[in-house]
């Protein structure tokens, strides 16, 4: 998937973002910006508009006469989804998969159950078609048809929740779904038991029933959790 970044200092941020979050750069790291310039042959501004990118991650800060430091991990912005994808790419796959599914079993319930008591038609007739495409998609190895109605369900599942800032997570869950695909941490074949809570808590949220509809959503991330003792450990 590509960085937000575009040209030339996209191809930076494509190798950089990651030896960054890889800790390959440990904190107080100083990175000079003529030495990056000229390794990855970029003009001194091309190497300028990467380090604002990584700046608004809060990955690092820019010092006069100092030059480039990488920031403490407790600074980064751990919501924004390229630094998820980065940090998902590196060695410390598994216990950043465990972080985010741990907010989503935290987050998720809750906004279904406000799904149910706030969803328009709209999004509750949204919710079944994702629920049904997941169940086409749910055999014969189709994992890339089966996370574009997985994402799509779980978007809808927060912005349905009318709650804001549960609707701005719907970039992180993305990324989390995404993640687990692309890097192999789920079995061919989703689990039939989950793919039938998807549809189920569909139906709840139609239904108005935000007992169920929370109930549910938290056994699929209780399921997903169990999922990564396998896959990730």
């Amino acid at each position: 998937m590509s960085t937000p970044g575009r040209g030339l200092h996209g191809h930076v941020l494509d190798t950089l973002g990651p030896e960054i979050t890889a800790g390959e750069y440990p904190p107080g790291s100083v990175l000079r910006t003529d030495e990056l310039a000229q390794r990855f042959d970029v003009s001194r501004s091309v190497m300028r508009e990467a380090v604002r990118v990584l700046e608004s991650m809060y990955l690092v800060e820019s010092r006069r006469r100092v030059g480039v430091t990488v920031r403490p991990k407790s600074e980064w912005n751990v919501y924004d989804p390229q630094v998820i994808r980065w940090r998902l790419a590196g060695a410390d796959r598994p216990r950043q998969l465990r972080s985010l599914t741990v907010l989503r079993s935290a987050i998720e319930p809750v906004a279904a159950g406000l799904a149910a008591r706030h969803a328009t038609s709209e999004q509750c007739a949204e919710l079944t078609e994702c629920a049904l495409g997941m169940v086409a998609h749910s055999r014969g190895h189709k994992l890339e048809g089966y996370l574009l109605h997985d994402v799509a369900f779980h978007r809808v599942i927060l912005a349905a929740s009318g709650n804001e800032m549960f609707a701005r997570l719907g970039d992180v869950v993305a990324e989390v779904l995404t993640g687990r695909t692309e890097h192999d941490v789920m079995f061919e074949d989703p689990d039939p038991a989950a793919v039938t809570l998807h549809v189920q808590v569909a139906e709840a949220v139609r239904e108005g029933d935000a007992t169920r509809a929370e109930e549910l959503t938290r056994e699929i991330t209780v399921g997903a959790l169990q999922e990564l003792d396998i896959l990730a450990p």
